[in-house]
């Protein structure tokens, strides 16, 4: 069984690797009704970076091939870099004397530690090609662009020329931007709306649930003490037997039709109230959202543009551009004083004597 799964996933990476290329070429026609921040460009690293995508997608696929769980692990670390923030990179910075990083806040703890160390070494294979001219935050964008894509979601544009913050939010500031899985609609769509989402685009973005595993922790208030009416029996039955405990540090899968696999599936488990967290199965309870939930899970194609959608809009969140923040060498730390000011100097220079500078 487990050789199938891994043959039928390698089928699935190869199928998407063959795809692309055709793909690039029309992906204006993809999501790019969506304004663009001042400083980003559909087309930023044509000239300076021409075979960066090529870079991050043929990477990805021997790392998937291998382990598609970490095409999860790198979308959620997308939505974790933007909401707190804005789109930064500065979710990979290590802590400092100022404080903890925001790695250390309670709803980053259970980012995948590996999620970490590929986009470092995505951004080695980068440089090692073009040089240190492209930024942590752009390659987290693109590499959960192509976790989706590759897992067999949507192939989206990605408006490129993002800088790395200079600085880490505190763990107060990550808390109060990452929606928990216990809250409700109600929340959700509070919260998310002083960041310029619709509720469409609440319930595309939500829909990055249908891959990755959950921590136990994450939703058996839902089964202790006692069980949330809104879920499935058998479905909470099945859970009891992965977490049997309310502290079990257990993990299970976001959704149990296709758990690898980016495809609308996870709005059909709503529709059968078998949606993992209250912030997914309240998804289909609220009626605010009830229709769009039902719209998503029986037209996958529709699932597919609004989610591209928002998460060109989500891309964008805070970003920095031009000269603001700089372009990291490690994506785990700050430059040193002397290299980000070189940097500057060097990017405020004329061609020829930023060359000389070099």
């Amino acid at each position: 069984m487990a050789g199938a799964t891994k043959s039928s996933l390698s089928f699935l990476l190869i199928s998407s690797l063959l795809l692309a290329p055709s793909l690039s070429t029309s992906e204006a026609t993809v999501g790019h009704n969506v304004p663009i921040a001042s400083g980003l460009s559909w087309t930023f690293y044509q000239n300076t970076c021409p075979s960066l995508e090529f870079i991050i997608r043929n990477y990805l696929m021997s790392v998937f091939v291998n382990d598609i769980g970490q095409a999860a692990g790198l979308l959620r670390l997308h939505f974790h870099d933007c909401f707190v923030q804005g789109c930064d990179a500065s979710v990979l910075l290590d802590g400092s004397a100022s404080g903890p990083s925001e790695q250390q806040a309670p709803p980053n703890l259970s980012l995948r530690a590996r999620a970490f160390h590929i986009i470092n070494e995505i951004r080695n294979r980068i440089e090692k090609a073009c040089g240190r001219i492209v930024s942590c935050a752009d390659i987290v964008a693109l590499a959960a662009r192509d976790s989706v894509f590759l897992s067999g979601g949507p192939y989206y544009g990605v408006p490129l020329g993002r800088r790395d913050g200079l600085t880490f939010a505190t763990i107060n500031a990550t808390l109060q931007n990452l929606p928990p899985p216990f809250a409700n609609t109600s929340t959700i769509l509070s919260m998310l709306a002083t960041k310029n989402f619709n509720p469409t685009d609440v319930v595309a973005l939500s829909g990055g649930h249908t891959i990755g595993l959950s921590h136990c922790t994450s939703f058996t208030s839902r089964l202790y003490p006692t069980q949330d009416p809104t879920m499935a029996q058998t479905f909470a039955k099945n859970l009891k037997v992965v977490c049997p405990t309310a502290n079990s540090t257990n993990t299970t899968v976001m959704d149990i039709r296709s758990p690898n696999v980016f495809d609308n599936k996870y709005y059909v488990d709503l529709l059968n109230r078998e949606g993992l967290f209250t912030s997914d199965q309240d998804l289909y309870t609220d009626s605010r959202t009830r229709g769009i939930v039902t719209s998503f899970a029986v037209n996958q194609s529709l699932f597919f543009e609004k989610f591209a959608e928002a998460m060109i809009k989500m891309g964008q969140l805070s970003v920095l551009t031009d000269n603001n923040g700089e372009i990291r060498a490690n994506c785990s730390a700050r430059n040193p004083r002397s290299m980000s000011d070189l940097v500057s100097v060097v990017e405020e220079l004329p061609v020829e004597e930023a060359l000389s500078e070099i």
